[in-house]
């Protein structure tokens, strides 16, 4: 496979998904869903700070860190309900991959990254559209943080 524009961090995890078998990609996504860490506090404690997804079969929310120059190394908050494993797989994946990564890095990963995982035949085209909206939401949201800065 070829990486391109896809981080180190993220195209591991394409390349584990395309080695496994259809039901083993299953089972990898709800280990990512059970590996999705707890909002922090500053963030539990005040779900007004987080946006819905709302293109999301299942309730999930987000928020970023965005840090300073140089790089703005962006920091992934998830919020899905244990009763959601496909979305919090998801949820899982992006941060696993992108967490900490510069802004630039993140903005450069190609949109068809969800397809990547191997999953469309697994999963309904409405689940994965919710993940490609999850990374949609959240290149927009570096690209008008940073473009405020500017």
């Amino acid at each position: 496979m070829t990486t391109g524009t896809v981080p180190a961090k993220l195209a591991e995890i394409i390349d584990d998904f395309q080695d496994l078998t259809e039901p083993d990609r299953l089972q990898l996504l709800l280990d990512f869903s059970r590996e999705l860490p707890a909002l922090p506090e500053r963030y539990s404690d005040h779900p007004e700070l987080l946006e819905q997804v709302v293109e999301c079969q299942s309730p999930l929310f987000l928020t970023m860190e965005i840090g300073e120059a140089p790089g703005h190394p962006v920091h992934l908050f998830f919020s899905a309900p244990p009763e959601a494993p496909t979305t919090r797989g998801f949820a899982g994946v992006l941060l696993e991959g992108l967490d900490g990564l510069p802004a630039a890095e993140v903005l450069a990963v190609p949109d068809d990254v969800p397809d990547r995982l191997g999953l469309t035949r697994a999963i309904t085209p409405l689940r994965m559209r919710g993940m490609s909206a999850m990374l949609g939401r959240i290149k927009r949201k570096i690209r008008e943080s940073v473009r405020d800065e500017a």
